[in-house]
């Protein structure tokens, strides 16, 4: 079934809702080591039910946050500004939600709408904290890579509180039994869920879903698309 097929049978279900305005413009970011390709069947999703997408691609690998975060994230405002957006959303991955945490503690944005996170390392990784050291991890994951543990020398523990709606979206299954042994249960094979929480976040919801794929699950699309009509996810409806 196609991507847009799937958004209508969405609607029809009452699953998601009516179509958004196309003034309404959505920025995706992508996670660590992947790119805005990863993002693609969200995108499709989202352009599917009336939104301007700005599927934003970024050298994760290649700099710190500090330097990865507005970079890309004023890229997806040109676009939107572009397309005349009265709204401008935020949907990310993993690291692409630590990016806009960073951006927005000191870049508020006037016309900023609401953020969906999927398995964001809001609170960091075990992951990073255990294998930070061992042979390669700097090389595969870059120097933002090794900014995501847990630890208060982490970056996410120097961000603070969102101010800003946020929705977070935690997986709970994993296909890395080897990084799951660092994390506490449930996970995702990359951050555990209590991980992905923030405070100040407007809702939360844990889905069926693995860190690598969790941004094309129906499952995850469906509650994305909820939330940037609502502000909540619809707990009931699932």
């Amino acid at each position: 079934m196609s991507t847009s097929a799937r958004v209508l049978l969405f609607l029809f279900l009452g699953f998601a809702p009516p179509f958004a305005s196309a003034t309404e413009c959505v920025i995706l970011l992508h996670g660590l080591a992947r790119t805005a390709n990863s993002m693609s069947v969200m995108a499709e999703a989202l352009q599917a039910a009336g939104y301007h997408v700005a599927n934003i691609d970024y050298p994760s690998r290649h700099y710190p946050v500090s330097r990865l975060a507005s970079p890309a994230i004023e890229a997806g405002l040109s676009e939107c500004s572009g397309a005349d957006a009265r709204a401008v959303h935020f949907v990310t991955h993993s690291m692409g939600g630590i990016l806009v945490r960073y951006h927005l503690r000191n870049h508020p944005i006037e016309n900023l709408g609401r953020v969906v996170m999927l398995a964001p390392p809001n609170q960091g990784s075990e992951v990073v904290d255990n294998l930070r050291d061992s042979p390669g991890f700097a090389l595969v994951n870059g120097p933002a890579g090794l900014q995501l543990g847990t630890g208060a020398d982490g970056l996410p523990a120097s961000l603070g509180p969102v101010d800003f709606p946020v929705g977070v979206i935690a997986g709970t299954e994993s296909v890395n039994p080897l990084l799951s042994q660092f994390l506490p249960n449930p996970d995702d094979g990359k951050v555990s869920v209590e991980r992905t929480k923030v405070e100040g976040m407007a809702d939360f919801v844990a889905i069926g879903a693995t860190h690598t794929f969790i941004m094309r699950n129906d499952e995850a699309i469906r509650h994305t698309l909820y939330f940037l009509a609502n502000g909540s996810f619809a707990h009931d409806s699932y």
